[in-house]
């Protein structure tokens, strides 16, 4: 294809997702950026700056970026036991808040697609109370703590209960004020509430392999409506785990998070922790590919670090390339299960071998 915006068309007119939203940024400006297709199909909604979905995993980069300022001030060391701060630790073996971090605490990983409540549901859920049942129903480790890189949702559950008991706040209010205010992204534009009058309806293709396993894992009757053309659409739903998943917003405010993170003596985090932050971390001498909640990559040469979010409905990408200054974004409102790296597609109109940058994606 000629250019990004008829990849981000075809994504559309092919019937892969009801929408689109992609942007191409530095850390001043966005550099292009498309946005296709409808929020919502049965009221032939189209997409919008204003539109917000589900973030899913991106989430855990802002749990990550909340660990390392609390470790900045001088509140926790990456080295600590969880123990010593969690006087309920499901687990006795002992972990270090880095091993959460990096993913090689051994914690299990359940398949999290039934973890969720409806949003009418939302305001009487006890996402604590949920999650000891979970730790009690596993109540082994996986593996050794330290000895291997294994992917868990249930180990930023932790580092989320850590957050609250070493900040004294929620997890909410903390990542509010400490990361999204100083961001200056606006209330309702990135945070933990859904806007029913902005936030894009999920779907799962009605004719997949996925549509035809949901009914093993959820109660669709419950969780997803009647069928709307080639979709099946769900009802607006949160994740039960918000420090793995629970993050809703734009675009344009995950841009801001992005932006801010990129720049030296960021106002999230100083250069000596942002560079904990963001390096790979090698577990007996093995390369993880990922760092303290990003993954890591290369794309034409480029170094990047990124994080995907999909599950039920939606499907979200992040990622930055610190030696660039420059970052992107890519959201659908479609399920997605795995890590696709379709920005490897659509960053590759701006990127080239030799370092320079195509600015308007041709």
């Amino acid at each position: 294809m000629k250019n990004v915006h008829e990849f981000l068309k075809y994504q559309v007119v092919s019937n892969k997702t009801p929408s689109v939203q992609y942007a191409f940024f530095n850390i001043d400006a966005i550099v292009c950026e498309g946005k296709y297709g409808l929020s919502d199909v049965k009221s032939n909604t189209p997409v919008s700056s204003l539109t917000t979905y589900n973030l899913f995993s991106v989430t855990k980069t802002f749990t990550a970026l909340a660990v390392l300022q609390l470790a900045q001030a001088g509140k926790l060391e990456l080295s600590d036991n969880v123990s010593d701060y969690l006087s309920e630790m499901p687990y006795s073996e002992k972990m270090t808040v880095e091993q959460l971090l990096n993913h090689s605490a051994g914690i299990p990983n359940p398949l999290p697609l039934r973890w969720i409540h409806l949003s009418t549901e939302h305001q009487g859920f006890n996402r604590d109370s949920f999650f000891k049942a979970i730790f009690n129903k596993y109540p082994k480790l996986a593996a050794k703590p330290g000895s291997i890189f294994k992917y868990s949702n249930l180990g930023y559950v932790l580092l989320g209960q850590l957050i609250e008991k070493v900040s004294g706040q929620t997890f909410e209010a903390y990542i509010t004020e400490n990361i999204l205010e100083p961001c200056g992204i606006s209330a309702g534009t990135l945070g933990f509430e859904i806007d029913p009058t902005v936030h894009a309806v999920g779907y799962q293709k009605w004719w997949s392999f996925n549509n035809a396993i949901l009914g093993l894992l959820i109660d669709k009757k419950k969780f997803m409506g009647a069928k709307e053309g080639d979709w099946k659409p769900f009802n607006h739903f949160y994740t039960n785990g918000t420090p793995y998943g629970g993050m809703v917003g734009t675009g344009n405010a995950l841009i801001k998070y992005a932006q801010a993170l990129l720049r030296k003596d960021s106002l999230l985090l100083n250069d000596i922790y942002k560079s904990l932050l963001f390096t790979e971390s090698v577990i007996n001498k093995v390369p993880t590919g990922m760092s303290l909640s990003w993954y890591t990559g290369a794309l034409k040469g480029h170094k990047y670090l990124a994080h995907a979010g999909g599950g039920g409905g939606y499907y979200v990408e992040l990622r930055i390339y610190p030696a660039l200054g420059m970052g992107s974004v890519i959201m659908f409102n479609r399920s997605g299960m795995t890590d696709e790296r379709i920005l490897d597609k659509t960053d590759s109109y701006f990127l080239t071998d030799s370092s320079r940058i195509l600015a308007n994606g041709n």
